[in-house]
């Protein structure tokens, strides 16, 4: 599988460098990370933030609503090494753009960088192509790294639940896009799903 890299918007990206440098975005709780930095603060792996909302709704209605970016710490004389994720930034598609929404970290942040790797290796076991991708299902108080195809259908994208997942559903396992989505609607059916607490 290869993964094809997306390129975000160059007004996603200006959005996430002007907070990257604003005094007031760098307050918030979630950029404490960012605030203790020693080195250079980078904005990498972008992915496109989807919401699937809706019972019963279609994978390929998903609309795209931003762009998650993590952030890394480049190397410093007082901490040499290499770069690590130290926050996620998330920036929103308005009329004029995009804007700059918010800093997280947390449980999701580290959950994002395995399942990237996830991804990579996957890559190298495969000649399918993908696009990675962030599914946000709010009815169903999950995310997932989306595994896009070119030629979307159910049998050929893939998702990986990011950690804490619902109960039924295992964190971090490669499941067919159809798979996940049916096993989520059942458990919403069934009864209201108990969930770990997430981000």
């Amino acid at each position: 599988m290869t993964l094809q890299t997306p390129q975000p918007p160059p007004s996603a990206l200006r959005a996430v460098l002007a907070a990257l440098d604003s005094e007031a975005a760098l307050r918030s709780p979630a950029a404490t990370a960012l605030r203790g930095a020693g080195g250079p603060l980078l904005p990498t792996h972008p992915l496109a933030v989807h919401v699937l909302s809706g019972r019963g709704a279609e994978l390929f209605t998903a609309p795209r609503t931003g762009w998650r970016f993590l952030v890394q710490a480049g190397p410093s004389r007082s901490q040499p090494g290499p770069t690590v994720a130290v926050a996620a930034a998330e920036v929103v598609e308005t009329g004029d753009g995009h804007a700059f929404s918010h800093f997280t970290a947390g449980p999701y942040l580290d959950s994002t960088v395995r399942a990237l790797r996830q991804a990579w290796q996957l890559a190298q076991a495969s000649r399918s192509r993908h696009q990675p991708r962030l599914l946000s299902m709010p009815g169903h108080y999950a995310t997932a790294l989306w595994l896009h195809h070119p030629e979307p259908s159910p049998a050929t994208d893939l998702l990986i639940p990011l950690a804490p997942a619902p109960l039924g559903v295992t964190a971090h396992r490669v499941y067919p896009a159809a798979e996940l989505l049916a096993l989520l609607e059942r458990a919403t059916a069934g009864s209201p799903l108990a969930l770990g607490l997430s981000s």
